[in-house]
């Protein structure tokens, strides 16, 4: 894949980047160049390895799966003025 200069100008249209006629004539070949290199990517051959989440080899650290109500409604209002049954009491404002 390759981009062109019209490409970079619709990307940075889209982006809203402000870009010189010089600045997009250089992003082309930037652009085609970090291309290339992710089209090198795709040749490795991966065959067999396992996908990571770090370098170093650690477990995820999980809590237990339950369903609470949270054991907060109290603290959550308890600087409201106006409560009732931990709800928060507002006034009304559509008649």
């Amino acid at each position: 894949m390759s981009v062109d200069l019209a490409t970079v100008k619709r990307v940075a249209r889209l982006a809203r980047i402000a870009v010189s006629e010089d600045e997009a004539n250089r992003m082309v070949g930037e652009l085609n160049g970090i291309l290339g290199f992710v089209e090198q990517l795709s040749e490795v051959n991966v065959d067999g390895v396992e996908a990571m989440t770090s370098v170093t080899p650690m477990a995820m650290k999980k809590r237990s799966d339950e369903v609470t109500d949270g054991g907060k409604a109290a603290d959550i209002v308890a600087n409201a003025p106006v409560t009732d049954h931990n709800f928060f009491l507002v006034p009304k404002v559509v008649e």
